[in-house]
């Protein structure tokens, strides 16, 4: 068996010049001039070079033999307390190997027995992750005494198996989640266990949780996994728990202020992320609760300031906005986060963490308006400034593809033409990182960077807001302006797509025009047709509610797109006005959002 287990990792995510995006009529993305830049980046460089050289040494150390031996220490007999996984289960919750098949990631492995699933090749890398990272267990302990005893047996056959560190099993972020599950999990499987296998289990779980207190790992990753090792201390009884809650306490304060940013946005600009974040401390706090011990300031504050976000991102759908590497997630999830809000009605407007949300009775829009998280940071970073999401009524039609790092095999839609955004001469913005360099990394995203800029007014029955960028200056030499205006009697969304030189003064050595697409990704479901004037399109929804998007572009079409939900590729839809603009001078794109059923409709 290879050391990483039955599967080893394997880079599925090719160089960016391979990945193709709907509707570029099979034109692959090439970024040659920030690739180039990437390679005598020194801060890049340097940053390889230094994790190369930990990566080295702790593997080193993490693999001699009798490691193991050094994450022994107080021994639990048994559970203190239950965390509570505040994750609500999806109303068609797997029933792993109850069956004889383990379904994760979409894709299904039939296995006869528990020793059987971790000494065989997994279908996929996302599925060797969810398998690892125990993603199985909630729904196994939902199935009663059956469910946990054939749980507890997979538990100690996995010990068997990979009871000695291996950079994938015991991968930082793999392990947060499985120490996470196996604590909140730890009680219930103790009932089902023998004297000998309540104390085996106990030591498997003190193990894994001391591990979370050592390097490495990154930086994203590193409040969740303190979180998911001070949850195991609440739950482990004795000195034990208690040492691993200490040291995990007095860490976390530190860490959750990096991570967790005054107006409530997590560090990475993913509202998905804030919100899996919360749903850990809230899990945290419960525990604690249950040994009755007083929650830290740092993490009731963190808790407070990721709700008072929550509020914001919420779409009238009950969902997430999806922006920056973080997916919608589930309208049950979302309500689980916010169960403890006591102001849990959404704000007509606000801002939080760079996304600006405006509305009126019918219409909900969200705006990216600051540039994509660098460094560290930027492992789920999408390069795709001001992007919109427009909800009419509870049906999203605008969105993007909904990339997040559950897909990191289709990388490209993280890129500018996988967004409601503009791009120009069909290049993206930015570059993720692939191959070795991800490896050390992360897939970061890397390129110059963005300056944004923002104006948002409120007036009596209206909002003003405009939002400009410098992305395309290196190329093309442009600035791009969005402005949007919002008429909140109306419910009509008035907008202009503004390409122009700076200050008016064109840089004469560029080329003379340069195409631009303006996109509008569609959420999968939407019905869009084209009306005779090919310059209109009417827009259904779930709801079946109409609503016309008209646009003074050169040329409106709807084409085929990708859009990724969970991970999954669904098939969708996307509206693309298409032009050229020129580079010494101003361009103008109008286009507008209304109801169906005025006068004046196109027919």
């Amino acid at each position: 068996m290879s050391p990483l287990g039955p599967f080893a990792p394997r880079d599925a995510e090719g160089g960016l010049n391979e990945g193709h995006i709907p509707g570029l009529r099979g034109a692959p993305i090439r970024t040659p001039v920030r690739a180039a830049a990437a390679k005598t980046d020194p801060a890049l460089w340097a940053a390889v070079a230094a994790q190369l050289a930990a990566r080295q040494v702790w593997i080193e150390l993490y693999g001699l033999p009798g490691y193991t031996m050094t994450l022994a220490g107080a021994r639990a007999d048994g559970f203190a307390v239950s965390p509570r996984d505040f994750r609500p289960l999806p109303e068609e919750a797997p029933r792993p190997l109850l069956s004889g098949r383990f379904t994760l990631a979409g894709l299904s492995l039939d296995a006869e027995g528990p020793a059987d699933l971790w000494n065989r090749p997994t279908p996929s890398r996302a599925f060797a992750v969810e398998l690892h990272a125990f993603a199985w267990l909630p729904a196994m302990m939902a199935q009663g005494d059956k469910g946990a005893r054939e749980a507890l047996a997979l538990t100690l056959a996995w010990h068997d198996v990979f009871a000695r560190w291996s950079p994938f099993s015991w991968d930082p972020d793999i392990l947060a989640r499985r120490v996470y599950r196996l604590a909140c999990a730890g009680r219930r499987l103790a009932q089902v266990a023998t004297e000998a296998e309540r104390l085996r289990l106990t030591d498997i779980l003190a193990r894994q949780a001391r591990q979370l207190l050592r390097p490495p790992g990154g930086v994203m990753g590193r409040a969740e996994r303190l979180t998911a090792a001070a949850v195991a201390g609440c739950a482990l009884s004795g000195k034990a728990g208690a040492g691993i809650r200490r040291t995990a306490l007095k860490r976390l304060p530190h860490v959750l202020e990096a991570t967790v940013f005054p107006d409530g946005h997590h560090a990475s600009r993913a509202p998905e992320m804030g919100l899996e974040l919360l749903l850990d401390l809230l899990t945290l706090d419960d525990a604690l609760a249950q040994l009755s011990e007083p929650t830290p300031d740092a993490l009731a504050t963190a808790i407070s300031r990721l709700t008072t976000a929550l509020r914001i991102l919420v779409q009238p759908d009950g969902r997430l906005a999806a922006f920056q590497g973080g997916g919608p997630s589930t309208p049950e999830r979302v309500a689980a986060a916010r169960a403890h809000d006591e102001t849990p009605a959404p704000p007509p407007s606000g801002a939080v963490g760079g996304l600006v949300r405006i509305s009126s009775p019918l219409l909900t829009v969200m705006i990216d308006v600051d540039a994509p998280a660098r460094g560290a940071w930027s492992a789920a970073a999408c390069g795709q400034p001001a992007a919109i999401e427009v909800a009419c009524g509870r049906d999203r039609l605008f969105t993007s593809a909904g990339w997040t790092p559950r897909a990191m095999d289709r990388q490209a839609l993280r890129l500018t033409p996988g967004a409601s955004t503009l791009t120009l001469g069909e290049q993206p913005l930015g570059e993720p990182l692939s191959g070795w360099k991800s490896d050390l990394l992360g897939p970061r995203l890397i390129g110059p960077t963005l300056h944004v800029t923002r104006d948002h007014r409120e007036g009596d029955g209206a909002v003003w807001l405009e939002v400009e960028h410098d992305g395309w200056m290196p190329g093309y030499g442009l600035m791009h302006q969005r402005r949007l205006y919002l008429d909140q009697r109306l419910d009509e969304l008035r907008a202009e797509e503004r390409l122009h030189p700076p200050e008016g003064r064109p840089d004469v050595s560029r080329a003379i025009a340069a195409p631009y697409a303006l996109r509008f990704q569609l959420e999968p479901g939407v019905q869009a047709s084209l009306a005779r004037d090919r310059r209109s399109i009417l827009l259904r929804g779930h709801s079946g509610r109409g609503w016309w998007f008209r646009s003074d572009g050169p040329d409106v079409a709807i084409e085929p797109a990708v859009h990724v939900d969970e991970g999954m590729t669904r098939r969708s839809l996307q509206i693309v006005v298409r032009g050229s603009a020129r580079t010494d001078a101003e361009t103008k794109i109008r286009w507008k959002l209304s109801p169906a059923g005025a006068a004046g409709d196109p027919h």
